[in-house]
């Protein structure tokens, strides 16, 4: 008995992984050209400094980052915004992105899990998926114990936030709730 059960858990998880890559890639296959040339050229250089677009407001809301309700990822600012629908940031915070970025676009949210170990052998809480890039699925997370960190040469699709900001996450971005990535 408990061999099938391994046998159906391995199913459903390599089914579960299928339909998160299928989503990612049709996600992916709808970026505007403009987007993705923008982020192919955008990546900063060894040492470049990652200084805010706003420096007179580095928290501010990206200009062209879409409308209604969404999550907003910052690439080159490493911060994340909550938006509710009138366009009233709900929340904003600093994340630690993983080794693998998604590409500049827009997403939905695909799967939630409340606890698991990531790919780096870090337990985290309050996964919330988004995105696909070189077979690495993507999406923010929290360290269970915020002075983990993962190896530097771990290629993670990782997003790690504070747990308070984690928290604020999983109540907001339930399955299918846009996130828009941004350079």
């Amino acid at each position: 008995m408990a061999s099938s059960s391994a046998g159906i858990t391995a199913g459903l998880t390599a089914a579960a992984l299928v339909t998160v890559g299928a989503l990612g890639y049709q996600a992916a296959a709808r970026v505007p050209d403009e987007l993705s040339r923008a982020h192919a050229h955008a990546a900063p250089s060894p040492g470049a400094s990652k200084a805010p677009r706003d420096r007179n407001h580095p928290a501010a809301l990206p200009t062209g980052s879409g409308k209604g309700e969404r999550v907003v990822y910052s690439l080159d600012d490493d911060r994340v915004w909550l938006v509710e629908a009138g366009g009233t940031v709900r929340r904003t915070f600093t994340v630690e992105p993983g080794g693998i970025d998604p590409e500049p676009g827009t997403y939905a949210v695909t799967s939630r899990s409340n606890a698991i170990t990531g790919s780096d052998g870090v337990p985290v809480e309050h996964v919330v998926r988004f995105a696909v890039n070189r077979d690495v699925v993507i999406g923010f997370s929290a360290a269970v114990d915020e002075s983990a960190r993962s190896a530097p040469s771990t290629a993670t699709g990782g997003i790690r936030e504070k747990r308070a900001d984690g928290d604020a996450m999983w109540g907001f971005a339930t399955i299918g709730q846009q996130v828009v990535v941004v350079p």
